[in-house]
């Protein structure tokens, strides 16, 4: 596939246009609301990007694709299907990070949590399509219980499981996370041939490289400073424990779980018409 991606600085994201050729129909993977965490108020900036470029290639949007509900940063899905149309879909898996954050948010006993807020759950092993592409999608979860990989021909959007070979890999310290099952996700996403190409969901830089977001497999397995070829899973748990005890949470990460497990729609609005978001005290 052709693939455009469009980097968010404020949140180190990359959201992805994959499509066959100019006025074919597309998928769009892992979008962007901009979020003032200071003001509670939120923009369309990064989103409008990603709707000029579907409408200069006269694009179809058939998939508004969701890795993961994402902890540091909050979905544009509603906003560019109403703008674009297409299907928000995210892993079936979704259902049970639903189950988790309900209780930790204590959210309105009305909040379902069967993925319904969602026009379209993902099983592994049944393809969808976008035209004639064939989006091919894998269970790889580790960094939350429900993450997804879509390998689109020569290419896989790996979500948040593995970054560019001077990053390393995702925290696996998020409610329902687990680093023995995030090394057996990275193994298969690493089983694929070496030319395979991978698109990062983020993008950290340790030093002053410029912002990359693709690789291949062949490049991970040979450099990737936390799971290259010879690292044991035994090695590589004790590693991921130890790291993610000296994280600090993400920034956005109280807004965007909210938001994110309800399709990118905000709470339901309360008696004063105004919508609010939870703040949990000594929770996570």
């Amino acid at each position: 596939p052709n693939v455009h991606g469009i980097f968010d600085p404020n949140t180190w994201t990359v959201t992805y246009v994959v499509y066959h050729e100019v006025g074919s129909p597309c998928a769009i993977i892992d979008s962007v609301l901009d979020y003032d965490p200071k003001s509670g108020r939120t923009k369309y900036t990064s989103a409008d990007k990603v709707i000029a470029f579907v409408r200069e290639n006269r694009l179809k949007v058939e998939w508004i694709l969701e890795t993961h509900a994402h902890a540091d940063h909050l979905s544009a899905a509603p906003y560019l299907k109403k703008e674009l149309g297409g299907k928000i879909a995210i892993g079936s898996h979704i259902q049970d990070v639903q189950k988790v954050f309900k209780r930790i948010f204590n959210l309105e006993s009305e909040f379902p949590t069967n993925g319904s807020q969602f026009d379209y759950l993902i099983e592994e092993g049944r393809d969808i399509y976008a035209g004639n592409l064939t989006i091919h999608p894998l269970f790889v979860p580790g960094h939350t219980p429900a993450c997804m990989a879509y390998a689109i021909g020569d290419a896989i959007f790996v979500g948040d499981t593995i970054f560019m070979p001077d990053v390393g890999t995702a925290r696996c310290d998020f409610p329902g996370g687990n680093a023995k099952t995030l090394y057996q996700s990275v193994q298969r996403i690493l089983s694929y041939p070496d030319d395979t190409r991978l698109f990062m969901c983020h993008d950290y830089p340790p030093t002053d490289r410029p912002i990359a977001c693709e690789t291949t497999v062949g490049v991970e397995k040979r450099k990737n400073i936390h799971v290259h070829q010879g690292v044991t899973e035994a090695q590589f748990v004790e590693m991921r424990n130890q790291r993610d005890q000296t994280l600090e949470m993400p920034v956005l990460i109280l807004p965007s779980i909210q938001v994110n497990i309800r399709a990118g729609h905000p709470p339901p609005a309360e008696a004063n018409g105004k919508t609010y978001l939870k703040i949990p005290f000594n929770v996570l």
